[in-house]
């Protein structure tokens, strides 16, 4: 090769070296501002969603006769406005996500709006404020990781043709991880759920765009919340060797009535879809509240909320005490709040489930504060275990929310425990069955476009899911 020849290999390597680098910047961008979208967005409903629970404790202290007026008047509120405006909007999130990233073909990319949409986010944070003030069992997480699945797609649809083509379902998985790390202050545990929850492609294909969304989502929540953990550092020092066994029991136990309340809210939606009149539907959902308001006004108070205020009560106070009325109360309020059909999550509440079945062992044996403190954060991975059958993403939310990584063995264990005992009760997570109610819905309504002779023309442009 003489001079000449290599100065014009030289220019023509440069050249495609210099075009590669540019394509990577521009299908990368996309990924960096919907992760910043995110993250702000994800803090101003955590704000929006505390400022809620904590009016509503603030109203109904000292006057609990409220819950009768208050509680039913929110949970129709926001079943209305799910049932009216959007019903994709409903329950947690996360089986709409699943659901998305299965359809995001170019066969039903139409459909692909259906779960994940700005409208949807609007009607989604409105229907859970209305939940949680209401004294609903609801977590906001599922719910931030829909509406970061939401983003997402948006900023993939404004792309212009002439950008470089990015895979939707990669986009839609990158965005639910981003949710999730945002809403829980967890970069590693929204990694480990994207794997294990939603990937059903090699990461390979997205593992920098799913790395980067997940770090700028958590430090654009970080800049405006700060380096925050979502529940502390609970005490966990000088644990006796032999609690070891004691978590194991706790996550058979925790694992299997995860699972159980999992069954009871399939069975009454399955129940609830008899229920064809408006009329009807209103009067499930009246009775729902008046069983919620009914429950913590003569009962037992702590069947209200997300469950995070009991959590933190247990974990980092000397009152440790739950009794058996706690964890059943915290068992029945999702199922109740779940199945109205108005919006809201299941992680907080499983999370809180599983602490006051922790608790409530530790009290039957007497251990000390940092025994029982392993017990509770055993309980909380056990119980969302049984709810999401994800044993290394529950693991690793609870060991990042309380930095406690000298007991992640034990948390780990608990996982892999409470998933083997989960299977006893049924072999697929509630999101999987919810997810597949979703897909039959839309290929239902695919099917009835096609009789019609309907046509969707795509959204956008369609790419390799590899892309």
């Amino acid at each position: 090769m003489n001079s000449s020849d290599t100065q014009w290999y030289k220019l023509l390597t440069g050249k495609i070296y210099n075009e590669r680098v540019r394509a990577n910047v521009l299908q990368a961008f996309p990924y960096w501002i919907a992760s910043l979208i995110t993250g702000v967005v994800a803090v101003l409903y955590a704000r929006l969603f505390a400022y809620a629970e904590n009016l509503s404790n603030m109203t109904l202290e000292g006057h609990r006769w409220l819950l009768f007026i208050i509680t039913p008047v929110c949970f129709v509120a926001a079943w209305w406005i799910v049932k009216r405006f959007d019903q994709y909007a409903a329950g947690s999130g996360i089986p709409q996500v699943m659901a998305a990233i299965e359809l995001a073909n170019p066969k039903y990319n139409y459909l692909v709006d259906r779960f994940l949409s700005l409208k949807g986010i609007t009607i989604k944070v409105l229907s859970t404020i209305l939940m949680i003030f209401g004294g609903g069992a609801i977590g906001r997480e599922g719910p931030t990781i829909q509406i970061a699945g939401s983003i997402f797609r948006k900023v993939n649809q404004l792309l212009p043709a002439s950008w470089p083509k990015i895979s939707k379902k990669n986009m839609i998985m990158t965005g639910a991880a981003a949710g999730l790390a945002a809403a829980f202050n967890t970069p590693l545990g929204g990694i480990v759920f994207a794997v294990e929850e939603l990937a059903k492609t090699h990461i390979n294909f997205f593992k920098t765009a799913l790395f980067t969304a997940v770090i700028i989502a958590g430090l654009a929540a970080q800049a405006m919340l700060g380096p925050y953990l979502y529940l502390g550092y609970p005490d966990v020092s000088n644990a006796s060797s032999y609690i070891i066994l004691t978590v194991i029991v706790v996550a058979c136990i925790s694992g299997f009535i995860g699972s159980l309340m999992s069954v009871a809210i399939l069975r009454v939606l399955t129940w609830k879809k008899t229920l064809k009149q408006y009329g009807a539907q209103l009067l499930y959902v009246v009775l729902c509240a008046l069983l919620v308001a009914t429950v913590a006004y003569f009962f037992n108070y702590g069947i209200l909320g997300s469950g995070k205020e009991e959590m933190s009560r247990i974990l980092f106070t000397k009152d440790k005490s739950v009794g058996i009325g706690l964890p059943l109360v915290r068992v029945l309020g999702p199922i109740v709040a779940f199945t109205t059909g108005g919006a809201g999550g299941i992680f907080a509440p499983a999370l809180g489930a599983g602490a006051t079945i922790g608790a409530f062992i530790a009290e039957l044996f007497h251990f000390t504060a940092a025994n029982a403190n392993i017990l509770i954060l055993s309980g909380m991975v056990g119980f969302l275990t049984g709810v999401t059958r994800s044993p290394f993403t529950c693991a690793i939310l609870v060991l990042e929310m309380t930095d406690r990584h000298n007991i992640v063995f034990h948390l780990m264990l608990a996982g892999m425990v409470a998933s083997l005992f989960s299977n006893l009760i049924d072999k697929h997570s509630l999101y999987d069955h919810l997810k597949d109610g979703y897909l039959d819905a839309a290929y239902k309504e695919d099917a009835e476009d096609a009789q019609r002779g309907v046509v969707h023309p795509e959204s956008y442009p369609e790419t390799d899911d590899n892309g």
